[in-house]
């Protein structure tokens, strides 16, 4: 049994790193870029009004100004301002040539159609220079960002319709237990309904990875054989839920090492989540997770799901914020860190979540965060701060 930071870097050094291809903008959300972004050209590409106002120079604001062109944003201006001239222009307008500053509408008064006079207030330029925001071959996105919808809008912006990214991994799930059924059947006594195999595929599906879900394989070393079989042969990582613990019918073990599988851990002292297994073979990996749906959620939040962003290029950084705990943390065992489902409560803090073991799937209905307790802490007081991994986006 090693421990989870082990267990995680030993992990994170086997993941494989992907091929890369080129997508439409349409289809890159949530893609991982495989090549950095540089700008196209300066943005904003030319000097801009920030304001609906009067374009003028400002040594001759004193004095009444002659309107003698209006400037609509997408217009080159025709006119060139010079003494004791304006031109009316509108937010994102191009600037005109002699012109300096931009005088918003609220500190003016007209006289008549072509006359315009400052009336005091702000006399800030209200412009915006040519690159003020980005030059010309900047880099605006660097490769292994996760895109996302401010990055599309970037691209949009710097002309790159066709990013290249990361190839999504092809991800494997298969369920093991002769107690699992599909959803839509009835359990009869001593059965249960496959929630993993779809909380799996859920899972995969939010990283931008790709999931088959290929059933349920009974517990016998050839069932589990001809899975795995399938599963090598289509896709890049396997996670096989369940037959990973001490019992009888554990059996995933067994199966992976068959199949010239290193196994490079078995246990990891974690709770929930001790059984969890780890291979690779001949560039495939491998995550034999334990069968109660609160570990699988934990080890795939926590391991799996940096594993697969860390195939794309993505270094995953999880959001973490520190709250107020609002109730005490008591644990009796203490060899294993632990991880304790969590929710925000009104006022920011957060209240442990009631659950009775690592088969309660429920309470991660109720769940926001988890909160890491190392190994050998016994309690958390009520009123201390605590580092909350938020769970939900």
């Amino acid at each position: 049994m090693i421990p989870f930071d082990q267990a995680f870097e030993t992990a994170m050094a086997a993941a494989p790193q992907l091929g890369a291809e080129r997508v439409r903008i349409h289809d890159a959300l949530g893609r991982v870029l495989a090549q950095d972004v540089p700008a196209d050209m300066d943005m904003p590409p030319f000097d801009k009004s920030a304001m609906d106002g009067y374009a003028c120079r400002r040594q001759d604001l004193a004095d009444p100004l002659e309107v003698i062109e209006t400037i609509q944003a997408g217009q080159v201006p025709q006119r060139t301002i010079g003494e004791n001239q304006c031109a009316k222009i509108m937010t994102g307008a191009m600037l005109p040539k002699g012109a300096d500053c931009v005088i918003m509408i609220e500190f003016t008064e007209t006289s008549g159609e072509t006359t315009v006079r400052f009336t005091g207030g702000h006399t800030r330029d209200n412009v915006c220079p040519q690159g003020e925001d980005i030059r010309k071959g900047e880099l605006v996105l660097h490769k292994g960002a996760r895109i996302g919808p401010q990055e599309i809008a970037m691209l949009a912006t710097v002309g790159c319709v066709e990013p290249v990214v990361a190839r999504r991994p092809a991800v494997g799930i298969i369920g093991t237990g002769d107690e699992l059924v599909e959803p839509s059947a009835t359990p009869t006594p001593a059965q249960i309904r496959n929630s993993n195999s779809y909380q799996l595929e859920a899972h995969v599906a939010t990283v931008s990875a790709v999931p088959y879900n290929l059933g349920v394989a009974k517990d016998t070393e050839a069932a589990i054989d001809a899975a795995l079989k399938h599963a090598i042969a289509e896709t890049d990582v396997v996670l096989l839920s369940g037959g990973v613990s001490m019992g009888d019918f554990d059996l995933v073990p067994k199966v992976l090492r068959q199949n010239h599988i290193e196994l490079l851990f078995e246990k990891i002292a974690i709770k929930p989540g001790k059984p969890t297994v780890f291979g690779v073979s001949d560039g495939a990996c491998f995550f034999g997770l334990p069968g109660n749906p609160v570990s699988t959620f934990v080890l795939f939040e926590i391991l799996v799901k940096p594993f697969l962003f860390k195939m794309m290029g993505h270094e995953f950084r999880p959001p973490i914020i520190s709250a107020r705990l609002e109730n005490a943390i008591r644990r009796k065992r203490t060899e294993r860190e632990a991880w304790i489902p969590v929710a925000f409560t009104a006022d920011g803090g957060v209240t442990t979540v009631e659950y009775h073991g690592s088969a309660h799937s429920h309470a991660l209905c109720y769940a926001d965060g988890l909160v890491r307790v190392p190994p050998r802490v016994d309690r958390i007081e009520e009123g201390s701060y605590v580092r909350v991994r938020q769970i939900r986006s």
